[in-house]
């Protein structure tokens, strides 16, 4: 007599179990967070924010933000990025970035100049970090030339390599690269494209 390995009803092995909606996804997510953060695991933290220049990917470490991000650079790839420069355990947890993200928004509508979260700065090094360090030094509402952000960084020949500590700056808007323009007055280039460099200068000068 043959017989089969056919388990009875393996065909609706599944069908007992229960299917979990949106907030019971959600539930699960920020337990799976919790735990997370209790054990000491998650080393990255990522969420995403609509603003007026796109949908931003916030990402920080327990030393502060580490990673702003414009749609055009791709967020999958710079979370892959993040993976492999800082730790591999990058997790969706917007909590941690709510304070990051409540002060974007304050921006945005125009009721903040200046940003007040701690940063975490090993995606930038030698002279590009020297040139970010100048940033914040250029007012709200204001803009300074490559040149001379080259000159007080200490190189003033080095106007190139602004323009390059400029395209990488991780951290764009709250360390404001788009305050650095060219002498003649034109925008000059910019990670999240020059529209949206227009767009920020814009609500600065209207503030």
């Amino acid at each position: 007599m043959n017989r089969t390995n056919q388990t009875p009803g393996a065909e609706g092995l599944f069908d007992a179990l229960p299917v979990l909606d949106e907030d019971a996804n959600r539930r699960l997510h920020r337990r799976l967070v919790d735990a997370a953060e209790a054990a000491g695991i998650l080393d990255v933290a990522y969420r995403t924010i609509d603003t007026p220049v796109g949908s931003l990917l916030l990402a920080a470490t327990d030393q502060g933000l580490v990673r702003i991000a414009y749609p055009n650079q791709g967020h999958d790839q710079v979370l892959a990025k993040l993976a492999e420069q800082v730790s591999p355990r990058v997790l969706l947890a917007p909590r941690r970035l709510d304070p990051v993200a409540l002060q974007l928004d304050e921006y945005f509508a125009g009721h903040r100049s200046a940003f007040d979260v701690m940063l975490d700065w090993r995606l930038s090094h030698g002279f590009r970090r020297q040139v970010l360090a100048q940033l914040p030094r250029i007012a709200y509402g204001h803009t300074a030339s490559y040149a001379a952000v080259a000159a007080a960084a200490g190189s003033p020949r080095a106007v190139r390599a602004v323009g390059t500590a400029c395209a990488t700056n991780p951290l764009p808007i709250v360390v404001p690269c788009h305050r650095v323009v060219r002498s003649d007055g034109a925008v000059g280039g910019y990670a999240g494209g020059p529209e949206a460099k227009r767009t920020l200068l814009t609500l600065e000068a209207a503030a």
